[in-house]
């Protein structure tokens, strides 16, 4: 089997044009899987009988909390890459993936709240869950700030990795703060250890939400690591010669 050069795909130049291909790709992928999701949660799936029709919410909120955690850690990945190997794609990446988790980390509060209130009457709680998920919000903010405010990209990728790394801490303790302490959050939906508490029509709906998400993210990071590669190699022959910079 013939072995695969990553390196060769961590040129910017490589992965525009990988990343021109796939995007399209992804955002169909996720349009179909969004529409059958919806379909299957809020039209299909039967009301719950002890939330009655509020508890649809989760089709959106568990999905994206989740989304939410994932591409923190995929900041801190690719934040170790930059650091590991100094490869220019890592802080495109890791800058590209940036606004999309603090959107669902915004998603994962607001459809929280709006499903809080009938059930806890209240919008807000000082939660573990909900504080360290609102951390990670923040966290997001404070990484597009401080990359932001640095006008050198080397600099600012290297202090927005630092970010990414030290923060994702706060991930294994969103994930398990409902088991080290005594919240007002229920527990997992899913888990891999235990058979799932909800009919399989709901976990398929919430299932392919959560794909649908996936996709989503994947094609808006790659159409906007696109945009990040045009603007930091500008002045690269390459950029000059495609057909969509001459036109």
């Amino acid at each position: 089997m013939k072995n695969i050069n990553w390196f060769y795909y961590a040129a910017p130049q490589t992965f525009y044009g990988l990343a021109g291909k796939a995007w399209p790709w992804f955002a169909v992928l996720a349009t179909a899987l969004m529409l059958a999701g919806m379909w299957l949660g809020f039209a299909v799936a039967p009301s719950d009988f002890q939330q009655g029709e509020g508890y649809r919410i989760i089709f959106v909120h568990v999905p994206a909390s989740w989304m939410s955690m994932v591409i923190y850690l995929a900041m801190a990945f690719w934040s170790v890459l930059g650091l590991t190997f100094n490869t220019r794609l890592s802080g495109m990446m890791t800058r590209a993936l940036a606004p999309t988790g603090a959107l669902f980390a915004f998603l994962s509060l607001w459809t929280g709240a709006l499903w809080g209130k009938p059930m806890w009457g209240a919008w807000w709680v000082w939660d573990a869950r909900l504080t360290s998920e609102l951390i990670l919000f923040f966290l997001y903010l404070g990484y597009i700030a401080l990359t932001s405010a640095i006008d050198d990209t080397r600099r600012s990728d290297r202090a927005g990795a630092l970010i990414a790394i030290v923060g994702a801490i706060n991930v294994p303790i969103i994930y398990f703060s409902v088991k080290w302490w005594n919240t007002l959050h229920q527990g997992a939906s899913v888990s891999v250890t235990q058979a799932p508490s909800m009919a399989a029509i709901m976990l398929w709906g919430m299932l392919l939400m959560a794909l649908a998400f996936w996709f989503y993210t994947v094609a808006l990071v790659l159409y906007r690591v696109r945009t990040l590669i045009l603007q930091r190699e500008s002045h690269a022959t390459w950029v000059h010669e495609l057909e969509e910079v001459k036109s």
